[in-house]
């Protein structure tokens, strides 16, 4: 999500629009099959809370958007791999969800006002 400096994680579960403006069906067209697509990567639920998750890139601090069931799912998981990282035991609630919005311009304002980390990172593009 280039205006908020950071990544968004879907689901196969998640049966709604993404901040991309696609559904996980458009996504897995797009990109499935074993193809290497840039911008896009599969991946396993859990992964998520690994330290080799994205680390070139900043890491968990660059996730802005991901549904509210993964969040649930990963619990106190997430909640550890963001202490670990330095993040702080709040920084879960710094990631937007669908119940705050599906665009860029309703996400930004929430990050902005929770200060998620992502929007003080060097630009990824």
């Amino acid at each position: 999500l280039p205006l908020c400096n950071g990544v968004m994680v879907t689901t196969r579960e998640h049966t709604g629009e993404t901040p991309c403006g696609m559904t996980f069906s458009g996504l897995a067209g797009t990109c499935g099959g074993g193809v290497q697509t840039p911008g896009f990567m599969g991946m396993g639920r859990r992964y998520l809370c690994s330290a080799k998750f994205i680390p070139a890139d900043g890491g968990l601090a660059r996730v802005v958007w991901m549904p509210k069931e993964l969040k649930e799912f990963l619990g106190q998981d997430l909640v550890d791999a963001a202490v670990a990282a330095g993040l702080g035991a709040d920084f879960v609630e710094k990631i937007a969800d669908e119940t705050v919005g599906t665009d860029e311009e309703a996400i930004l304002p929430f990050l902005e006002e929770k200060q998620h980390p992502a929007l003080a990172m060097d630009p990824m593009m």
